[in-house]
């Protein structure tokens, strides 16, 4: 079996990536002429021989045939290589789904790993019972949560070009005539001609709505067909394994944060929530009604000729009189009939008429009418799998789509009821109260029945705010159903004080509510997010203070005994460097769990990580893996965002690969499945205090660059393209939370992009190396280490991602963006430090995974990054010249021609290195 795996990984996207490569040299001949073409062709060649012989020669004739580099010319070889990349993410994305099908196409010896097929067979293997996989299954729940996050540096509209491009690049593969491919090859080359054509920068930052747009554009064109064939294809294979029908419940959804996010975000407003909402609805109605219009133009059996049930005739008869409607003109054909009469219905939902459906429940019952009915003259065997596919739609995605999360700072709850308190009479300053004083006042409101509000009140315009939208997640619910919004996020939450004035602001508007005999309702789950190191390690603290007041406890018996609980990656990394914030969250997760056991509260984890490895990015499957595996069983959420959602959910069979993955890991995971004894060890005590101390030491030598370094903010910012980012235009919130210059206000997708960029990626490796040597030089016992990195999934993800990291770093294009700096003792000083932790780091990441090289337990990856590398060290080249001319250039013409060109080498470099932010 590993030979036949062997060879299937063999197989090249050499030859796309040179059919491509040959197409747009066609579309630069055309574009730019000999000039273009012929540089283009000798800058490749410098950087691939730089890349195979790194002599000092090499990389200074590249160097200096960069900077002699004029415009026009220079904007043209500078789209000229992005483009290159483009189409290589393009090809690489086609052999990923050709590996895929070769899988499939063998016998069933031979199982790709962490298939579906696989999941289920390690199941069968290790003894689990159709009735502990029922058992697994219920507590199988996996959300995912796109976000705006700014990370994205490519144009929707290219996107549909890259969208096309891989389409084309597929049907080529099947062509068998010469005349098809000639066809096809004419439309790649048209593709690849308007992607040249097309302009890659926007002009103005996307507005919110336009957000919201270019996030259902996924689940238009993908997510809404690919979902329930997971679904759909587990269940069948279970079936097949097991021989008898095992029900697999909609475990797979997504959910949002676009139009809900208003953290640092002031163009989110309530009517943008509103807004997002309606638009949510009139997509997924249009899919509905598209689905069943195809269902009807199937089912065309007649009463003639079958015997349908009576409960359908009953309804239809029922239909036709209340929506005085036939629904179909052959009364015979009655499930057209019926169709017909459902599609009017949902006509009248769009409308929000009082003959429309009332909620997804009533069109699912009317599906299931349509089910049962089948049943009765249609073998059992062999169901209509549209209608399979439909029914599976409507549980996933109800009338709302995808559940909307809506998130706001801590603080501005606190003077909203600060404001609202002093109007009323009750507190002076309640933002000065102590804590507990806090906490008797917030206890004392929310078991007073009686409103503080009245609509005769004034405030201020942001309070008003703050209560239209209460007001609005209250009127979302109504209107689109209880999954529209489930959740309130509380950012920078620091005290349990800041969960209680959510729940006021609930109060207020009917979300929550006590009744005189003592029993509470409440429709909003409330969450607090969890973010920098200190808060990570008070969080426990504040989850034990939270669950020991006796209202919240009803108010949780009242969410079905379920706490939401977000971790932020992003801010704990950049507060305390990677290894510390990933031993911090997965202790933090471990620690709140027992804690909720202790009260019988079900917890589910909501990890905000980014794309990017210094925010927690990563497979989607080596995420799960690297939790703890007791917090797993009550539902996992993880973020979605930016470039993520393109390079995962742009093509199905891509998205399909990374939900099966995720889906086998984490049904296994539930399951109780390990491969060894020595894994279900892990973490032992003594790999606890090992990984305690390691990150002792690494926050200590991260923090005293990062924070106590007098130098490092100006190296930072001038040793990167930090301040060149903001005029991207790539998302709808400001790059820093108040506009300030401090570091601690700068947000973490800009600090870590900025670092990306410079091909420094400091933020994703640096003080590991520290830390993980400290061990080693007190103890030398590597084989601890390997022992940890074999058997413990968190500290194999930890490793592993450091090798990525490392792999995609190169610290000799990054030391040309140090001579930026107007101080070179400082640059000098502070790369060294950078270059001698490298180093450091390298060395002992290698000897853990006891390997010669980086990512050779990848090697796949591997050889994508050292293909990608020769396209992108021109671009990372020519940025450093424009961004030296740009900052000392003060004419506004010249400047903002330059500015034009740094952001298409950002795009180009964002374009290779994948994961950017």
């Amino acid at each position: 079996m590993q030979q036949n795996e062997a060879k299937i990984s063999n197989v090249t996207l050499n030859n796309d990536v040179e059919y491509l490569n040959a197409i747009l040299d066609q579309v630069l001949l055309h574009e730019g002429g000999d000039e273009l073409l012929n540089t283009v062709k000798h800058f490749r060649s410098l950087s691939k021989a730089l890349r195979e012989d790194d002599r000092p020669s090499n990389f200074d004739q590249l160097n200096q045939e960069i900077n002699k580099l004029e415009p026009p010319l220079r904007e043209k070889v500078i789209r000229a290589f992005s483009v290159n990349l483009q189409l290589y993410n393009i090809a690489e994305q086609n052999y990923r789904s050709r590996r895929r099908r070769e899988y499939q196409m063998q016998d069933d010896s031979i199982i790709q790993t962490r298939s579906l097929e696989d999941g289920v067979n390690q199941l069968f293997q290790q003894n689990i019972t159709a009735e502990q996989v029922e058992e697994a299954l219920g507590n199988l729940s996996l959300e995912l949560v796109i976000t705006a996050h700014p990370t994205e540096a490519t144009r929707r509209t290219m996107l549909r070009i890259h969208q096309r491009v891989a389409d084309l690049l597929k049907e080529w593969e099947f062509a068998y005539t010469r005349y098809n491919k000639k066809v096809i090859q004419e439309m790649i080359e048209n593709e690849i001609t308007i992607l040249w054509q097309t302009a890659e920068i926007r002009e103005k930052k996307p507005s919110v709505m336009k957000e919201v747009s270019n996030g259902l554009y996924f689940f238009d064109k993908v997510l809404f067909d690919v979902l329930p064939v997971v679904h759909q294809d587990l269940e069948d294979l279970l079936y097949e394994k097991y021989n008898k029908k095992i029900h697999v419940p909609s475990f797979l959804r997504f959910g949002s944060w676009i139009g809900g996010d208003r953290d640092g975000n002031p163009n989110v407003k309530a009517k943008t929530t509103y807004n997002t909402l309606k638009e949510h609805r009139k997509l997924v109605l249009s899919k509905y009604k598209g689905s069943l219009d195809q269902l009807k133009e199937k089912l065309s059996q007649s009463t003639k000729k079958v015997t349908v049930s009576d409960e359908l005739l009953e309804s239809i008869a029922a239909d036709q009189v209340e929506l005085n409607y036939k629904g179909w003109h052959k009364q015979d054909e009655v499930y057209r009939v019926k169709l017909g009469l459902m599609l009017r219905r949902l006509n009248l939902t769009e409308l929000d008429d009082e003959l429309s459906y009332k909620d997804a429940h009533a069109l699912l019952d009317d599906l299931h009418l349509i089910q049962d009915s089948l049943d009765k003259h249609h073998p059992t065997n062999h169901p209509i799998k549209l209608l399979r596919e439909i029914i599976r739609q409507v549980e996933i995605f109800g009338f709302h789509l995808a559940t909307l999360d809506i998130r706001n700072h801590s603080g501005e709850h606190e003077s909203t009821l600060t404001e609202i308190l002093r109007q009323v009479g009750i507190a002076d300053d309640y933002r000065s109260l102590e804590e507990e004083d806090k906490l008797e006042l917030l206890i004392k409101i929310l078991e007073d029945p009686r409103p503080l509000i009245s609509i005769y009140d004034e405030f201020s315009d942001e309070t008003q705010e703050m209560i239209r939208t209460f007001r609005t997640i209250k009127k979302a619910k109504d209107t689109f159903g209880e999954r529209a919004i489930e959740v309130y996020l509380i950012s920078m939450t620091t005290s349990v004080s800041d969960l209680l004035e959510v729940l006021v602001l609930a109060k207020e508007v009917g979300l929550y509510r006590v009744y005189p005999d003592g029993r509470v309702q409440s429709r909003l789950h409330v969450a607090p997010l969890l973010e920098t190191i200190e808060d990570l390690q008070f969080g426990p603290t504040i989850i034990k203070r939270l669950f020991d007041i006796p209202l919240y406890r009803k108010h949780l018996e009242a969410r079905g005994d379920l706490q939401e609980i977000m971790l932020g990656y992003s801010d704990s990394s950049k507060d305390g460097g990677n290894i510390t914030a990933n031993w911090e969250l997965y202790k933090t997760q471990d620690e709140i769990h027992s804690i909720a056991s202790s009260y019988g509260v079900k917890l589910k984890y909501f990890h905000g990580r980014g794309g990017s490895l210094g925010r927690g990015g990563g497979p989607l499957y080596s995420s799960l893996l690297s939790q703890p595996p007791v917090t797993l069983g009550d539902g996992v959420k993880i973020t979605e965002q930016g470039e993520v959602l393109s390079s995962r959910y742009l093509l199905p069979d891509i998205a399909y690969r990374s939900l099966e993955q995720a889906t086998s890991v984490l049904l296994t995971s539930i399951a109780g499945i390990t491969q060894s004894p020595e894994q279900k060890e892990m973490p032992t005590k003594k790999a606890r205090e090992v990984m305690a101390s390691i990150s002792e030491v690494a926050l200590k030598k991260y923090q005293d660059l990062i924070f106590h370094d007098d130098g490092f903010l100006k190296y930072f910012n001038q040793a990167t393209p930090l301040n060149e980012l903001g005029a991207l235009n790539i998302g709808s919130r400001p790059m820093k939370r108040k506009g300030s210059d401090r570091f601690e206000d700068l947000r973490a997708i800009p600090w870590v992009f900025a670092w990306t960029q410079s091909r420094q990626l400091l933020p994703a490796w640096y003080a590991a190396g520290t830390g993980l040597q400290s061990y080693l030089k007190e103890t030398n016992d590597i084989d601890l280490l390997r022992s940890m990195y074999k058997n413990w999934p968190f500290f194999q993800a930890t490793i592993n991602n450091l090798q990525m990291a490392l792999t995609k770093a190169d610290l000799e294009i990054a030391e040309v963006y140090t001579k930026m700096l107007d101080d070179q003792t400082i640059s000098d000083r502070i790369f060294t430090l950078i270059k001698e932790e490298y180093a450091r780091t390298k060395e002992v990441v290698l000897q853990i995974a006891d390997q010669k090289e980086l990512m050779d337990h990848q090697v796949n990856i591997k050889e994508s990054v050292r293909l990608r590398n020769p396209l992108v060290d021109p671009l990372n080249l020519i940025q450093v010249v424009l961004i030296s001319q740009l900052r000392k250039d003060e004419e506004e013409d010249l400047t903002n021609k330059l500015l034009e060109e740094v952001l298409l080498t950002i795009n180009g470099i964002a374009a290779g290195l994948r994961n950017t932010g």
